[in-house]
């Protein structure tokens, strides 16, 4: 008797349908609310992640380009000029910064070359902030998935054992057929928990280091630039 019941068991198992779509029709409220949940920030990380994949890519190619232009000999207004001053990158836009307060500090005249220096530093540090927070957007929403989405499918999955359980208790009846369907909706919010949290994570990690380096080009350009604009402040303190 008891083959014939576990056979009949696996008999209904193999027609049950355990398609995606079907784990997800078949799911609770909750349950289907944590699914949807799920899928939209996996959605949303992915679209954030080839976003700001391009974003870096072309403005360290850039990068590359103006510091090829930079250290070519050109003069520092030569440079500014054919810039158009429309900075396309960040480095660009830290270096047109302080040409702009340099070339305000030259109209006036000597008496604003006290205190050039510092100023000149502080609008750089001001743009490297500036622009580094633009670059970071998103991460923010990286980080939270990839914290929060395992639990909130783990969430899923309990809720959905319950009512696998529940389930149970209203039918009295614990074979496979009964049990299978409900713990496999419960973990399938689960899986989408992981798979929304696994890219982020990654992701995350990646462009932070990747940022981190950026951030530190960034600086080491700043201090260049500045000590080459400190000689001609020098310079033209002397000849005044």
């Amino acid at each position: 008797m008891e083959p014939d019941l576990i056979t009949n068991a696996a008999a209904q198992v193999a027609e049950t349908d355990f398609s995606l779509i079907s784990l997800f029709l078949r799911a609770d409220i909750v349950v289907k609310a944590v699914m949807i949940g799920l899928f939209a920030a996996s959605i949303w990380s992915w679209a954030i992640i080839f976003e700001k994949w391009g974003r870096l890519r072309t403005v360290n190619r850039k990068a590359e380009r103006f510091e090829q232009v930079f250290w070519s000999g050109q003069s520092l207004e030569d440079i500014y000029q054919n810039m158009g001053h429309r900075p396309d990158h960040p480095m660009s836009t830290l270096f047109v910064a302080a040409m702009r307060e340099w070339r305000r500090s030259a109209e006036i005249g000597s008496r604003a070359i006290h205190g050039l220096q510092e100023r000149i530093d502080r609008v750089m540090t001001v743009s490297i902030a500036r622009e580094t927070a633009r670059l970071e957007r998103g991460l923010l929403f990286l980080a939270t998935v990839g914290a929060t989405a395992p639990f909130i499918g783990l969430f899923g999955t309990v809720w959905g054992i319950m009512n696998s359980f529940q389930a149970i208790a209203a039918t009295r009846d614990t074979n496979l057929a009964v049990v299978a369907p409900g713990i496999a909706e419960a973990l399938f919010a689960t899986g989408l928990g992981l798979l929304a949290a696994i890219p982020a994570v990654i992701a995350y990690n990646a462009f932070s280091t990747s940022l981190n380096r950026y951030a530190t080009r960034l600086d080491g350009f700043a201090d260049e630039f500045s000590a080459i604009l400190s000689r001609q402040i020098d310079e033209t303190r002397e000849g005044a």
